[in-house]
């Protein structure tokens, strides 16, 4: 299966003018536990080691570019990269620009405030608050749509909202539970703070999971990728590597 995926994905790149059994892949890089950057400058997490298994199951070399969130459609369209493994939801807006995989995990999103912090995950309860959300990512169109009486503060990353809820500049961030609770809430800078309200999980918003985007012209690659996803859930790989960060199902349903 190996050998035929990657005899399959060098024609195509060959057909496509750039170097056989090579691929580039656009990653963040600031996401933790998904994807984040170790202190040596390397970068790590879940999003990496995924994105290494498919790349070896399809017998493909592949580096890691770390992309900024908001350019990292624009860098997947300009040829900056071949792929996207970087968290990203599969919603029907990014599917007008984009094409992707089957889905490679699916959680929920929640809000984090501070401990006592007695808000209310409702409309009017969030009204005149001020939600720290990372730009461009899918839980701002969900807050914008869901909470029109609060103020939206959009950041480059979650880092960055999740410092300025601990400064005070903002009342609560909304991004993925598990991203919120392993990157944030269960390390030093999360003491103090905790989850409150409902998991939200709106296809319209949140789409179907999290998937690899591809060009929407790169159809044999995506269908690749796809049954590679698959032949690492078959083999026990991907529970191997989810272990390694997760104590529950990240895949879903």
């Amino acid at each position: 299966m190996k050998h035929m995926f990657g005899t399959s994905l060098a024609a195509l790149l060959l057909a496509a003018g750039t170097q056989a059994m090579a691929m580039d892949i656009c990653v963040e890089g600031a996401y933790p536990p998904f994807s984040e950057t170790a202190d040596d400058g390397s970068i790590v997490g879940f999003d990496i080691d995924i994105a290494n298994a498919l790349c070896a199951e399809i017998g493909v070399d592949c580096t890691m570019v770390k992309t900024d969130w908001d350019g990292i459609i624009p860098a997947l369209l300009e040829k900056k990269c071949d792929a996207i493994v970087a968290s990203m939801s599969i919603t029907p807006e990014r599917m007008e620009v984009i094409d992707f995989t089957a889905k490679y995990y699916q959680t929920p999103a929640m809000f984090v405030a501070p401990e006592g912090a007695d808000l209310v995950d409702s409309a009017e309860g969030m009204a005149g608050k001020r939600i720290g959300v990372q730009r461009g990512s899918i839980h701002q169109g969900f807050v914008e749509a869901a909470y029109p009486e609060s103020e939206i503060v959009l950041y480059g990353t979650q880092d960055e909202a999740n410092l300025d809820l601990m400064s005070g500049r903002v009342d609560a961030v909304m991004a993925d539970s598990v991203a919120l609770d392993l990157g944030f809430l269960k390390t030093d800078s999360g003491a103090g703070f905790a989850f409150f309200g409902e998991t939200h999980a709106d296809p319209q918003y949140h789409g179907d999971g999290a998937g690899i985007g591809v060009r929407k012209e790169d159809t044999d690659l995506r269908d690749q990728l796809s049954a590679a996803i698959d032949a690492i859930r078959e083999t026990g790989q991907y529970d191997e590597i989810a272990g390694k960060y997760f104590d529950f199902n990240v895949y879903g349903e």
